[in-house]
């Protein structure tokens, strides 16, 4: 059985404006410490630099006040702090502000802010489209174009941070916007590094969260990166019939394949999985399909986590009934699964991934 690539082709690996000047959040803090060691430098300086970005949300390197003029100078040569620009910007009666971000080819992404209490969660994309071409998310209408550089995935986190009053702070990431996050792992993996640093956004790893449709190898390289991250496994069917129509990688992997290695990493990391469910009207939302559900989650040590469908123009989905979505809830919860039903954010400005970019274009 061939299973699906891990590591789409990213196009651009380092992103280089035309005067030659390379994207300071596509380094890692120990490449950001070799740069400055090779400029007679000491290493703390890069602790330096990464705390006024994130934390001062400084984006002039003449405005770090701590670091030589000389240094400042070299850096303002050598770097650009943002390559991205803010396309369009839409906020939802119920807080939710969502993003669309231009990238330096001419690439467009988006993320959501979402406010709940006291709680400012993050939804940050990781490829310019997707590769796993679930039916009924606009993400992948197109495909895939290329994987985002680690700091065009950091970029959106400092857009969304920037939105933030005084009074607010970011609380939780969640790795579930457009694009695979275990297709392009080596660079999610190298941003989340910065975001959960006491210098970058300081975000805790039991508050971080990466979403995946279920790429088993990816999903083993991600336990033994050793950071105990949330793992959620976007499920959307109780069979791999339906699944594989839903899901069309769902044909090359299978659902025995995914919950084996979802059970693996929750042996390595102790961190409780995470099950997606997208709820669609007349496709998935059945009595029956929540009974196969019970069986399949029975034992685990799981949530899982049922999201009523946000229709997408274009596609034939619908939200499912009031009286579907009960009944569903009801049998789930009769036969012992962790659930929960979130509430449907952000419908008033098309916060599914992908519908912004699309509906621009």
């Amino acid at each position: 059985m061939s299973l699906p690539v891990i590591e789409t082709t990213n196009r651009s690996e380092d992103h280089r404006s035309d005067d030659g000047r390379r994207h300071l959040l596509d380094l890692s803090h120990d490449e950001l410490a070799r740069w400055l060691s090779e400029k007679g430098q000491p290493a703390f300086r890069a602790r330096q630099i990464v705390h006024w970005v994130f934390q001062r949300r400084v984006r002039d390197f003449q405005q770090m006040s701590d670091l030589p003029k000389s240094l400042r100078r070299e850096l303002s040569d050598a770097f650009r702090v943002i390559v991205t620009t803010q396309v369009a910007a839409i906020e939802s009666k119920d807080g939710t502000d969502k993003l669309l971000v231009g990238l330096p080819d001419g690439g467009e992404v988006e993320c959501v802010l979402l406010r709940d209490g006291s709680r400012r969660s993050i939804c940050v994309s990781s490829q310019v489209g997707c590769a796993m071409g679930c039916v009924f998310c606009a993400s992948g209408l197109d495909g895939v174009d290329r994987n985002l550089t680690t700091g065009e995935i950091l970029e959106q986190m400092l857009l969304l941070q920037s939105r933030l009053d005084d009074a607010e702070r970011l609380s939780h990431i969640v790795m579930m916007g457009m694009g695979e996050p275990l297709a392009n792992l080596d660079r999610v993996l190298g941003a989340l590094a910065i975001a959960r640093s006491d210098d970058g956004l300081g975000i805790s790893p039991r508050r971080i969260t990466i979403s995946t449709v279920g790429l088993p190898p990816a999903i083993d390289r991600l336990a033994k990166s050793g950071v105990p991250y949330n793992l959620a496994v976007s499920l959307h069917a109780p069979n791999d019939d339906l699944r594989s129509e839903l899901v069309p990688v769902n044909r090359k992997v299978g659902i025995q394949a995914v919950l084996d290695a979802a059970d693996r990493y929750f042996n390595a990391s102790g961190r409780r999985l995470t099950f997606e469910y997208v709820l669609l009207g007349g496709v998935n939302d059945s009595d029956h399909q929540a009974r196969e559900l019970v069986k399949l989650l029975r034992g685990r040590t799981a949530l899982l986590n049922v999201i009523p469908y946000n229709p997408v123009e274009g596609l034939p989905y619908v939200t499912p009934s009031k009286r579907a979505i009960a009944s569903f809830r009801e049998t789930l919860e009769a036969g012992g699964v962790n659930v929960k039903f979130r509430q449907r954010k952000g419908s008033d400005i098309d916060a599914a991934c992908g519908q912004l970019r699309r509906n621009r274009a």
